[in-house]
């Protein structure tokens, strides 16, 4: 029996979403889509990532696996578990704490009986705190997805959660 290569992990979709990012940079710089590439990979699976998906990646794009392990680890854009169906990315850094960031993290601990790092018991909330997403001016605020959600109030949370 022939044993698959970690690149085999990977689907038909998913390494020609990785090959756009590729053909973004100069061929001997693969390495520059491996953040896309692993966010595909994620996206693939549900969400998070494996050892296994991380060395998948690694191998599609030739370079080492420890290169793709220390991306995987760093970022915080990356999961490790499993997770809700909606991951709600708080920021905490100091713009949006000035702005009454904790009260959020309190109202959404208290509304979804989760706090940051959990997923809700239906697996459809997982709260994650950030420290920054880039939106200062707007704060206090959150990502869901690939979505910013800004100025939040209690009743702008409640309302976002809702329609979703």
């Amino acid at each position: 029996m022939q044993e698959l290569k970690p690149s085999e992990l990977l689907s038909v979709d998913s390494k020609q979403k990785i090959d756009v990012w590729v053909k973004k940079f100069p061929q001997d710089r693969k390495q520059s889509a491996l953040l896309a590439g692993l966010f595909i990979a994620q996206e693939q699976n549900a969400g998070s990532l494996t050892k296994d998906l991380i060395a998948a990646v690694a191998d599609y794009l030739n370079l080492p696996k420890i290169t793709a392990e220390e991306a995987a680890t760093f970022y915080s854009m990356y999961e490790h578990k499993p997770i809700g169906k909606y991951k709600i990315s708080v920021c905490t850094n100091i713009s949006c704490m000035l702005c009454g960031s904790k009260d959020i993290v309190k109202y959404l601990e208290k509304k979804l009986g989760i706090t940051f790092g959990q997923t809700t018991l239906d697996n459809k909330f997982t709260l994650k705190e950030v420290e920054c997403l880039g939106a200062c001016t707007a704060a206090p605020m959150f990502a869901i997805g690939n979505k910013y959600y800004e100025n939040l109030t209690k009743d702008k949370v409640d309302n976002i959660l809702d329609n979703l």
